[in-house]
C-alpha cells in the first residue's frame, strides 16, 4: 500500500513555471515506478510523464517533451515534475501515481493522490 500526497500546484502566467512534487508513505516506495497523469475539464486522463523505480528510464508525453522533467529521490520517497514553459493548454488537475514495476501506463495505476490544480492564464 502506498499514500500519495501531492502539493505544488497553483496559477501561474503562461511562459512560467512550477514544481509538483509528490510524497510517497510506504517502505516500498523505491520498488515502484512512479508518474504523473492529468485531467482536464471535459477530457481524457492523459499520462504525462513517469519514472521507472531506479529512475533510470523515463517517459514523457509528445505535450511535454522538452519542457518537463520527471524526477525522484526514494531516500525521500518523493517524486517532482518539474514544469517549464507552461502554457493555458497545460491547465488540469495533477495526479501522482503509483505502480509496482511495469505496471504503470497511459491506462492507468494502482494508487492515486488526491491531485493538485495547476492553472496557466495567458
Amino acid at each position: 500500500q502506498v499514500q500519495l500526497v501531492e502539493s505544488g500546484g497553483g496559477l501561474v502566467q503562461a511562459g512560467g513555471s512550477l514544481r509538483l512534487s509528490c510524497a510517497a508513505a510506504g517502505r516500498t516506495f523505491s520498488s515502484y515506478d512512479m508518474g504523473w497523469f492529468r485531467q482536464a475539464p471535459g477530457k481524457e486522463r492523459e499520462l504525462v510523464a513517469g519514472i521507472s523505480w531506479s529512475g533510470g528510464s523515463t517517459y514523457y508525453a509528445d505535450s511535454v517533451k522538452g519542457r518537463f522533467t520527471i524526477s525522484r529521490d526514494n531516500a525521500k520517497n518523493t517524486v517532482y515534475l518539474q514544469m517549464n514553459s507552461l502554457k493555458p493548454e497545460d491547465t488540469a488537475v495533477y495526479y501522482c501515481a503509483a505502480s509496482p514495476t511495469g505496471g504503470l501506463g497511459p491506462e492507468g495505476a494502482d494508487y492515486w493522490g488526491q491531485g493538485t490544480q495547476v492553472t496557466v492564464s495567458s
